[in-house]
């Protein structure tokens, strides 16, 4: 659970500071959520 929110804060942080418009924060959400669907398995 640890391992899983590290990787969501580090994601997270990723996507705010990479996006800059409203279509590149969903594409940035979209991702991060791959990425919580990847480690839950």
């Amino acid at each position: 659970m640890k391992r899983l929110a590290v990787l969501v804060l580090a994601v997270w942080s990723v996507a705010l500071a990479g996006c800059n418009t409203v279509e590149g924060v969903g594409k940035d959400l979209k991702k991060a959520g791959q990425g919580i669907e990847k480690a839950a398995k």
